[in-house]
């Protein structure tokens, strides 16, 4: 597979002319960031001269769809069963001995100082230090010794001490459950996977499935794994950087603001904190990092919801063709979705259905089959042409929304959906789509040069 590491996808993305190397000095403090985001979309960035820093940077491996479909070796149409198959069928994680894990080559537990050791970035100008926003945080539950992964932003608030975000999820409920019992819970912090293993962290599961035997499952075999050296976690033993700790009981401190996903900050609050109690990493290792707000962080929050989203829908709507998360609405608050209309009807339920799927969903709309979901001016062109607000809005107030969306009043707002499809009973002429024959065709084949298309004498002299 081409994405078995964090190293060998950077290559697969060298080979074909997507990564690019800056070589010149550059600082962590917003420049990192800036230079990755006016390359998100385009190309993966490389930062081989941080300043202050022997350990380069490297951010969005994975800012398309096409990007992510490439490294699970799909293309983008299939992208969204493929990830469902592995999220429904998990493998168990093969354990290997330290010898055998080149995350293991160098191993730091004493006088742990992360900011001297990693060159962890600053992102945006109201942020409130260095944030690493890109490692799979991983922690065990202690009775089925099934372990669960997601990612949070981890704020630097001490040599080794990390703020974090963690929202009432599987993480928070088994800290919650160390804390009741007045014992940390371990964790460890992987930072530079492969994207199967990165995307695989952000699937939606019920509580106890293990999201790196999903990666095994993307990867089409065991994924390798080691033991921490002072935590009881497994990590991809192929990963570069593994920072390991302890979340502690009953002890808060301040953390950000940082700029979140929806574009705006994120505020401060007293959050948990992490104690870090050893580093292991890579010979050479290279640091990763997420640009919040970016396509690598939308995408990798929002392929995932759709897996999720598809399956839901589909219990209330067995038609349903296709979902997506759109980027505009920052791949959480809008969906579009496609279906095979048998009944009238069925687009507001599959509208209901979406609501029920996330609380984050505010804005669905629903089209035909033919609609290309994935094509904004496509979906402008129905909601323009196939909708009327009396009889195909549904609105509900005072809902459940995401926290981070400042239009609610605390996260609690209002939410809506569109029916944007054909009546069943419409004329056959009145909904068709004007098409000229043969518009399809390959166009190539009848340029022979752009410059050279007007005769000598139809040039204006």
């Amino acid at each position: 597979m081409r994405s078995k590491t964090f190293r060998s996808w950077l290559t697969h993305l060298q080979t074909r002319g997507r990564l690019a190397a800056i070589d010149k000095k550059v600082s962590l403090e917003f420049e990192v960031a800036g230079i990755a985001k006016k390359l998100d979309g385009k190309m993966a960035t490389y930062f081989t001269n941080v300043e202050d820093y022997e350990v380069p940077v490297v951010s969005g491996i994975c800012s398309t769809r096409e990007d992510f479909a490439e490294a699970l070796e799909t293309d983008q149409f299939n992208l969204i069963p493929k990830f469902t198959e592995a999220v429904s069928a998990p493998t168990v994680c093969r354990l290997v001995e330290p010898k055998d894990a080149p995350v293991k080559e160098n191993i730091i537990l004493e006088n742990i100082d992360l900011m001297n050791k990693l060159p962890i970035p600053v992102h945006h100008e109201d942020d409130s230090g260095n944030y690493i926003t890109a490692g799979l945080f991983i922690v065990r539950d202690p009775v089925t010794r099934k372990q669960n992964v997601s990612i949070h932003r981890l704020q630097i608030s001490g040599k080794d001490r990390l703020g974090a975000l963690i929202l009432p999820r599987h993480t928070s409920y088994l800290y919650k459950q160390a804390e009741e019992a007045g014992r940390p819970l371990e964790c460890a912090i992987v930072i530079g996977v492969d994207p199967a293993t990165l995307l695989a962290s952000q699937a939606s599961t019920p509580f106890g499935v293990d999201e790196l035997e999903i990666a095994s499952s993307l990867h089409g075999k065991p994924l390798e794994v080691v033991k921490c050296e002072t935590v009881d976690i497994d990590v991809p033993a192929y990963s570069e950087i593994v920072l390991e700790g302890q979340i502690l009981p009953n002890v808060r401190e301040p953390e950000g603001p940082f700029g979140e996903f929806p574009k705006y900050y994120g505020p401060r609050s007293d959050k948990e904190v992490v104690k870090i109690t050893g580093i292991t990493h890579r010979d050479n290792p290279i640091f990763y990092t997420i640009v919040p707000a970016g396509y690598e962080h939308l995408l990798l929050g929002g392929i995932p919801r759709e897996a999720s989203l598809l399956q839901s829908v589909r219990q209330t709507v067995p038609s349903v063709k296709a979902v997506h998360m759109s980027p505009g609405g920052t791949c959480r608050y809008h969906a579009i979705i496609s279906i095979k209309k048998r009944n009238e009807g069925e687009a507001k339920n599959a509208i209901l259905a979406a609501f029920a799927n996330s609380f984050d969903i505010k804005h669905v709309v629903v089209v035909d089959e033919e609609v290309d979901i994935f094509n904004m001016e496509e979906v402008e062109w129905a909601i323009a042409t196939r909708f009327q607000a009396e009889r195909d809005l549904v609105l509900v107030h005072s809902a459940q929304g995401s926290k981070l969306d400042p239009s609610t009043n605390d996260g609690i707002g209002s939410k809506m959906g569109f029916d944007c499809t054909v009546p069943l009973n419409s004329e056959p002429m009145r909904f068709k789509r004007i098409q000229i024959p043969g518009e399809d065709m390959n166009i190539e084949e009848y340029i022979s040069s752009i410059s050279s298309g007007l005769k000598k004498e139809h040039v204006e002299k």
